[in-house]
This record gives C-alpha cells, structure tokens and sequence, in this order.
C-alpha cells in the first residue's frame, strides 16, 4: 500500500491509502476515493479534466509524456509541477507525496 495525502482547493488536506500492485492510476484512485475528478476522456490524456498539481514528491514521477504536456499547456492554470492524474501510476514513487486537485471541476 502506497500513502499520500490529497489537497482540495479550500486547503483541506486528507491522507489516501492505495495498492500498489494492482496498476491503477491515480486518476482512478481519486474517483474510488470520491474526488470531484470528470476523467471525461477516460484516462487517454485527452481532456485535462484530471490535472493535479504535485506539491510535494515529484521526483520519483519521472517527466510528463508529449501527449500529457500538450494537455497541461492549453490550461489556463498549469504549473510547473502540474501533471494529469490519469498518467501516473500507482507506485511507491508517491509514498508521502502532496497532491493538489487542479481540475476544471474542483471549486
């Protein structure tokens, strides 16, 4: 099991336990958990609508895909640390990582 603690747009920070030996993303996590992610693309990297913001532990992620970036570019709030949830899998690489929710459908 992998632990990270998820931050809302109001600043409100709740811890989020996953396997990680099952190959989810963390897109599908945050939905299981009952975040307010749309995934409208399904996980594709197509629509944006799942972008998170790594506040703390990004190192071990690795850099974003072509596909992710042309994605996170055409938002009107990307960060340097901004990735798209359903493009990082589940692994020990996120134990004790800070996720901020950065979606469209997040107030």
């Amino acid at each position: 099991m992998v632990n990270f603690i998820v931050e809302d747009n109001d600043g409100n920070r709740q811890p989020v336990e996953a396997p990680d030996d099952m190959g989810f993303s963390l897109m599908e996590i945050l939905k299981a958990s009952d975040y307010p992610v749309l995934a409208t693309c399904g996980g594709m990297a197509l629509c944006a609508t799942c972008h998170v913001e790594i506040l703390e532990g990004k190192d071990g992620l690795g850099d974003a895909t072509d596909a992710e970036l042309d994605q996170l570019e055409n938002l009107p709030e990307y960060f340097p640390t901004s990735r798209l949830a359903c493009q990082i899998r589940i692994s020990d690489v996120l134990e004790g990582a800070v996720i901020k929710l950065r979606g469209e459908d997040v107030v």
